[in-house]
């Protein structure tokens, strides 16, 4: 999926930092994350927790980061452009999203082909909503690079493709994959009424080791250490998508699960090809 392709790359730059403006607050909840405090013990400590969960688990999640009110009110607000703007993406993939994988038979497990599904809102559709004003923040940018132990992280120069709010609606799913992007974030808005679980398995493979045989086994539903999360709505999640395989089981019922996806880079004005957008 493009928002999973995006990479990150080196800057010699520090990020600007900016005190969170009164909007910010009325957002996100500062409190019990203080990203408007670098300086601050209180925000040290959060960001060795995020370092450490990623470590440990590929992930962190942060529950409650943005007001569950407030998210579930910005997911409320799109709907009816999702039903009448929004891109509908279905597409067949394995779990590569390539065509097709040098030197592995076609009868192979990694070869299976999965359907996903969902709609999509591009940047450009939700200017001036939490999630723009959220991603706009050079404090948010500057606590994501810190948690990940980037010396600076940029939002991208494109309108289409740095932030991008998704919609399953029943029976819509995203399957097994692996991401692009060495870290992918997301905020989920609005939760389904049942379904929409985010499952994952860790580490699965390496920069060094496609581990072939593990991605077989996962796929015939054989690996016991696959985990599942349900997230609630206002959770900040960050998790390492380039070796760790992942998917998000059908949404069931009528209320749809929203979600948006963040990508930054490691240097400033990063845009997508026409071709890609």
């Amino acid at each position: 999926m493009r928002n999973a392709e995006c990479g990150m790359r080196n800057a010699e730059k520090s990020y600007p930092t900016n005190s969170m403006n009164q909007a910010m607050q009325k957002i996100i909840d500062l409190q019990r994350y203080p990203i408007d405090k670098p300086d601050s013990t209180k925000y040290k400590d959060l960001v060795k927790r995020c370092q450490n969960d990623l470590r440990e688990n590929g992930m962190f999640s942060l529950d409650g980061f943005m007001f569950s009110d407030v998210a579930e009110k910005a997911a409320s607000s799109l709907e009816q452009k999702f039903i009448s703007e929004s891109f509908k993406h279905e597409r067949e993939h394995n779990i590569y999203f390539k065509k097709e994988i040098p030197d592995i038979k076609a009868d192979h497990d990694v070869q299976t082909r999965f359907s996903t599904s969902n709609y999509t809102l591009c940047g450009d559709q939700v200017t001036d909503t939490p999630m723009d004003q959220l991603y706009r923040s050079s404090a948010f940018a500057q606590f994501l690079g810190a948690s990940l132990n980037k010396s600076v992280l940029y939002p991208m120069d494109d309108a289409l493709a740095g932030l991008n709010v998704m919609s399953y609606a029943e029976n819509q799913q995203l399957n097994w994959h692996f991401d692009r992007s060495e870290f992918t974030t997301t905020l989920l808005l609005q939760a389904p009424e049942s379904g929409g679980e985010f499952i994952y398995r860790k580490n699965l493979r390496s920069d060094n080791d496609p581990n072939y045989e593990g991605v077989a086994k996962l796929i015939r539903g054989e690996d016991e250490q696959v985990t599942q999360l349900q997230l609630h709505p206002g959770t900040l999640n960050v998790f390492k998508g380039k070796n760790t395989a992942h998917r998000v089981n059908a949404t069931r019922g009528k209320r749809t699960r929203v979600i948006t996806v963040f990508c930054y880079y490691e240097t400033p004005g990063a845009k997508f090809t026409d071709e890609e957008n």
